[in-house]
């Protein structure tokens, strides 16, 4: 492979689009592109998912790496009618007893159904433990504070993803979860002591390392006691020390997308792009850019040939890069591997194990007048979703033929009709999505739960809400708002089973 197609196969980058772009099917055959990210903006069908694919595999000059964020719960791209939707890292943690067993059947389910339309690796599992409530980012993708718990829950993860032919990828190295920052709108900083990194964030990486992982993130943020002139994704003490040398790696590292303002905001793709390769990265991440995919590509070239990245540094990356293309290749599509009646029976499994019931009486009285008011979802972090989540509320209608109103946080009218009706009830029923980061969001749920003698809770994603909301006189919590979680949080109401998950997070 000359020097050009090796530059290449050092860049993963995305598109808009259900269809690939001319420019991007150029790029392929041209050997200038490695890798392609797909994000919820390219995917309408399966069908079409799978003729996208189709149409990126025939065009590359060398085999390719076709990726996605595809954790589960919050984090998935790939969504019903479609796909099978699973519960994610907090609602797997929850489950208890069967967590191993259910981290790895939800990440199997996972791996199955991306080799099934031609993608082979999945940014997948995020093992970022969760220190603060406040941080947007993490939440109910971490599976808990407890890093020995965090690591072998994420081990079977892995093991589920790559069973199935999908590399997994762990993030976001050395630690993400000790910040209220989205590194998608600003450079972090945290000021942890070494000591606690090597005590706590590098447990869960070290037992995915045992594991076999395939692939490991770097996240952009600068860990002061490390490093203080670069964030992790650039710097060669926490790639190259740290990750290479006092943990042993020896796979595949790469970045978190470059596009993310704490990276584009303070350095341009040239200075990046060399700093990354430098610094020990194999692949670049490159989401949306166009621009700066070019860029990027045009300035790492420039620096192989000059000298000023060693081409020993462009041909350990290959290495890497080849290494993980020969052992997950991807497969022709198949679409009778998707939503497969044992893929929907285990999601709902994992997701009633899930359910956590944190104070108050159930089941729900169905002889009261029961009001049912669902807050559409907020973008929390702009890795969750594209448009807000909904669901609950079109779905308890249908169980119980009881009103049921869906309301957004700003919609001050659909707002004063719910509240209306809940003055009305003998109780209201409060289904929100993290309230606890959405300040308007708890006091439009606070308004709610007085309106009527009775209330009951049901926190969909962050347990914490229940604690912030202390005038909810019962309370369950689903870790997480897939389907078969919203699902699984009905059935718990109408005592079609016994909720017994616990939180793998401290709710005072």
């Amino acid at each position: 492979m000359n020097l050009h197609d090796q530059i290449g196969q050092m860049f993963t980058i995305g598109f808009d689009g259900f269809t690939a772009p001319d420019h991007i099917l150029e790029w392929l055959r041209e050997g200038r592109v490695g890798g392609i990210i797909l994000l919820a903006r390219n995917f309408e069908s399966a069908e079409q998912l799978a003729e996208l694919t189709r149409t990126l595999h025939a065009a590359a000059k060398h085999p390719l790496l076709i990726s996605i964020d595809q954790e589960g719960g919050v984090v998935a791209k790939m969504r019903a009618p479609y796909f099978s939707e699973v519960p994610g890292a907090m609602a797997i943690a929850s489950s208890s007893a069967d967590a191993p067993a259910n981290a790895y059947n939800a990440y199997g389910i996972i791996g199955r159904e991306m080799q099934a339309v031609g993608m082979n690796w999945d940014y997948a599992p995020a093992v970022d433990l969760t220190y603060n409530r406040a941080n947007p980012t993490v939440g109910t993708r971490s599976f808990g504070t407890d890093p020995e718990k965090v690591g072998a829950l994420a081990a079977q993860a892995v093991k589920g993803l790559q069973d199935n032919g999908v590399a997994a990828c762990a993030k976001h190295f050395p630690g993400l979860g000790d910040t209220a920052i989205d590194t998608h709108v600003a450079l972090a900083t945290l000021n942890a002591p070494l000591e606690q990194l090597i005590a706590r964030d590098l447990i869960p990486y070290r037992a995915v390392i045992a594991a076999g992982i395939a692939s490991i993130m770097t996240t952009h943020t600068v860990y002061s006691a490390l490093d203080l002139d670069y964030p992790a994704t650039l710097s060669s003490i926490v790639i190259h020390r740290l990750l290479r040398g006092e943990l042993g790696y020896t796979g595949l590292i790469v970045s978190d997308c470059m596009d993310m303002k704490a990276i584009a905001d303070n350095y341009t793709p040239a200075e990046y792009v060399v700093l990354g390769a430098l610094a020990g990265l194999d692949i670049i991440l490159v989401s949306h850019n166009r621009e700066a995919q070019a860029a990027a590509f045009d300035a790492l070239l420039e620096a192989a040939e000059s000298g000023r990245v060693p081409l020993s540094r462009i041909e350990q990356a290959n290495a890497q890069i080849a290494h993980m293309k020969a052992q997950y290749a991807a497969r022709p599509a198949d679409l009778s591997a998707l939503r497969t009646s044992d893929a929907m029976e285990t999601g709902l499994k994992i997701a009633r194990e899930g359910v956590a019931h944190l104070r108050g009486t159930l089941p729900i009285n169905l002889d009261w007048r029961i009001v049912c008011i669902e807050f559409a979802s907020v973008l929390d972090s702009t890795v969750a979703e594209r448009k807000s989540m909904v669901g609950f509320a079109k779905r308890w209608g249908e169980r119980t033929n009881l009103p049921a109103f869906t309301v957004r946080v700003n919609d001050e009218d659909a707002f004063a009709e719910a509240l209306t009706a809940a003055h009305g009830g003998e109780c209201v029923l409060v289904i929100t999505r993290s309230a606890h980061l959405n300040e308007k969001q708890a006091g439009k749920a606070r308004q709610l739960l007085a309106a009527a003698p009775s209330n009951v809770l049901v926190a969909l994603r962050n347990p914490f809400d229940g604690a912030i909301l202390p005038e909810a006189q019962t309370v369950i919590c689903t870790c997480g708002d897939s389907e078969p979680q919203l699902m699984a949080a009905i059935e718990a109401l109408l005592d079609d089973f016994s909720p017994t998950g616990t939180p793998p997070v401290t709710l005072e």
